[in-house]
């Protein structure tokens, strides 16, 4: 059914105790997501694991969080079901329980695929909840949804190394009242969308869906897809081996790095938080070109640069670049109408998958060239960003309906 953030006929209105619900509830998904990751050598040495197996382990974790989410989204487009996030965070808590008395390899397996599972199942339809409460701040709601991911993702190694490094395995399960407190917002979360999907149903059918031409969609998706590939292999090459490439470079030590790495960070929560509404205000096209080719120029002088300048680099790349994620997102929704929960979970499965893998890739190159060989041929990813040109005007490609525009303007 077409998404619609008010019902016909009534002022938008944007409900941000229930987008601050849904961010808190990404924040707690991703920080058990990231966790279960930094924990692996304290697995492989528990249970004399292989890397081989590790690399299974994370193959499992990342098919059922990655691939299914747009399935999971189309489903949900077509019957909607509000308490399925509460769902999904259940599915995060019975793996979490099972990680922690985990005393194999296929025990682990089977916690990796639940906790992938509720991945899966809580990204798609908590931001088709969070484009329903936006007001028409399309933008604004995904930046707030989003920075709970990214500050959860960064909170999950830190948790991991302070806790479960020190009590041991079993203490996994104490994260699990993260995953019950998220159970518990995302019911009330549920039962706000579920009144609210009662009152749109109510008019739906006087606001009809004006698609855009096949053709044409399957053109701006291609370049919507390589742009995220330019986007989050570039992530990858600073989130997994920029502490390697300082010490490679300059030779700092491993706390001075992990700061470097915090800025970086810093920044990408940033960027994520106002990216959504720039795209409001001045246009969803002008933020994707700008944040993805725009950073070019600071990628390629990063390799090149001193330790000092190299921090101002990375904070400025991180900024730039995670802007682009809220706007992407919001950009497909509209090109897609009525699609909004598959969008999602293509994009967000799409961003774990390549991330993943760019990881993996880099590793290897690393091998073959070096840490600060991988840097500069990762710092010609953005001009990737050239595509954005061919990304249509959706503001001027069709008209809206009377009474709609505050609903998409792109």
């Amino acid at each position: 059914m077409s998404q619609s953030d008010t019902p016909a006929g009534a002022p938008p209105s944007t409900h941000y105790s229930v987008l601050g619900a849904i961010s808190l509830s990404h924040l707690l998904n991703d920080m058990m997501q990231s966790l279960m990751l930094a924990i692996y050598p304290l697995l492989k040495g528990n249970l004399q694991l292989s890397f081989a197996q590790i690399g299974l382990i994370t193959l499992t974790y990342q098919i059922t969080a990655s691939i299914l989410q747009p399935l999971v989204g189309l489903f949900a487009d077509r019957k909607p079901r509000p308490y399925s996030l509460s769902v999904g965070m259940g599915f995060t808590f019975v793996g979490l329980l099972l990680l922690s008395r985990a005393d194999s390899f296929a025990h682990v397996l089977m916690a990796a695929a639940c906790v992938g599972m509720g991945s899966s199942i809580f990204h798609p339809e908590s931001s088709r909840v969070a484009r329903m409460a936006s007001g028409g701040q399309h933008g604004l709601a995904q930046s707030i949804f989003q920075v709970g991911g990214n500050a959860g993702s960064a909170l999950g190694p830190l948790l991991a190394a302070a806790i479960i490094v020190s009590h041991g395995q079993h203490s996994i399960a104490w994260f699990s009242a993260a995953a019950l407190l998220g159970m518990v917002v995302l019911a009330l979360v549920g039962r706000w969308a579920r009144h609210h999907l009662s009152l749109v149903r109510k008019r739906s059918a006087s606001r009809p869906v004006q698609a855009q031409e096949p053709a044409l969609v399957r053109r701006t998706m291609a370049v919507l897809m390589a742009l995220v590939f330019s986007k989050f292999f570039y992530l990858a090459s600073i989130n997994t081996y920029l502490i390697f490439f300082l010490q490679k470079r300059f030779g700092v030590s491993v706390r001075d790095a992990q700061l470097h790495l915090f800025v970086f960070l810093a920044a990408v929560a940033a960027g994520t938080l106002l990216g959504g509404p720039i795209g409001d205000r001045i246009g969803r096209k002008r933020v994707i070109w700008v944040s993805i080719l725009g950073v070019a120029p600071f990628t390629l002088a990063l390799p090149y640069a001193g330790l000092g300048t190299s921090a101002v680099l990375t904070a400025i790349i991180g900024f730039v670049l995670a802007s682009a994620f809220p706007a992407m997102v919001v950009y497909a929704q509209e090109l897609m109408p009525g699609r909004v929960g598959a969008v999602s979970g293509l994009f967000f499965g799409l961003a774990f998958g390549l991330g993943g893998i760019g990881a993996a890739a880099l590793g290897q190159l690393a091998d073959l060239i070096g840490i600060v060989g991988v840097y500069k041929v990762c710092s010609f990813l953005p001009l990737i960003g050239l595509l954005a040109a061919l990304l249509p005007d959706l503001h001027q490609a069709r008209p809206r309906p009377q009474g709609t525009a505050a609903a998409g303007a792109a």
